[in-house]
């Protein structure tokens, strides 16, 4: 068994803290509509931070799997841009401490990761531990965006889930999860629900999501109006690439239905849980190529 000190290094200079908020985002396992990245860029850019943990991405990260760029200068090898597993410190706008995990998901090493970063938390007194991203769902952009909540106590979350039990492919953020609800630490997650034929594109009104259910969570006082703003100015482009484009409409009015169907229905928990005359994941694909296929991204909020 490795000591979990063996995989990071924490800063000797922190500030007094009582019972801050760890955030974490890892790139690597599913985030629809660049949720996570999104919600990552925008608090970092708006809000003052540093690094102080750093873990030993030589033992996490398989380079071969997801090679590090280089850059070539006509006859040398100029720069390396080595990846970063990192914890840093921010301040909200109200000048409470928080911090925030992100960088790659570990290839390997779960267990010791997620050992570690629980060492972290008990050594550095946090209180809650709040993990956000999206996935896709079979949802209309012309709805509000919907949110599937998770935690370690029943207590944490207000929201029924849309899903009943269901089998996943596993990631490190879902191991870090279990084993802090194991040990009896307060952890939340957040899945924030993406139109999947969105999927692909940054999807900044799944941020706004994403970040409203931090703030409800943790009472973090956190800037939102730059994603409000990108969240609109992407939403209109959304809805002039989609007028006039029967076919697309036709899907989306189907779409729409089925989601008021359900929403509508207060016996009915699961969005998923009946099957509805609507077209197959094949078919919704097909009608949207054209449209995802002329969709520019949106810049990411900056």
């Amino acid at each position: 068994m490795l000591n979990p000190e063996d995989l990071y290094e924490l800063d000797s200079d922190l500030p007094e803290m009582t019972g801050p908020v760890l955030l974490h985002s890892l790139d690597g396992f599913v985030d629809a509509g660049t949720t996570g990245q999104l919600v990552r860029e925008h608090l970092l850019e708006a809000l003052d931070h540093r690094v102080i943990a750093r873990f030993d991405v030589d033992s996490l990260i398989d380079y071969r799997a997801r090679r590090p760029p280089m850059t070539f200068d006509r006859d040398h090898w100029a720069t390396y841009e080595a990846p970063e597993l990192v914890v840093r410190l921010l301040h909200d706008e109200a000048g409470s401490p928080f911090l925030m995990l992100s960088g790659p998901e570990p290839d390997r090493l779960w267990e010791g990761f997620t050992t570690s970063v629980l060492h972290l938390v008990e050594r550095l007194g946090v209180g809650l531990v709040v993990g956000f991203h999206g996935i896709p769902m079979g949802v209309p952009h012309t709805r509000p965006v919907g949110t599937t909540s998770h935690a370690t106590r029943p207590e944490l979350i207000t929201r029924n889930s849309w899903f009943d039990k269901v089998q996943v492919p596993g990631s490190a953020a879902g191991l870090l999860e279990l084993r802090l609800g194991e040990a009896g630490h307060d952890a939340v997650g957040f899945a924030v629900h993406v139109p999947h034929y969105l999927a692909q594109s940054a999807y900044p009104a799944a941020a706004v999501a994403a970040m409203e259910a931090v703030i409800s969570a943790t009472g973090l006082v956190l800037p939102v109006d730059r994603l409000r703003e990108a969240a609109a100015a992407t939403d209109a482009d959304i809805a002039e690439q989609v007028e006039g484009n029967d076919e697309v409409e036709k899907v989306v009015r189907a779409l729409e239905q089925q989601y008021d169907a359900f929403a509508g229905a207060a016996e009915r928990d699961n969005l998923l849980a009946e099957s509805q005359d609507m077209p197959t994941a094949d078919e919704l694909g097909a009608q949207f190529e054209r449209f995802l296929a002329e969709q520019e991204g949106p810049d990411s909020p900056g």
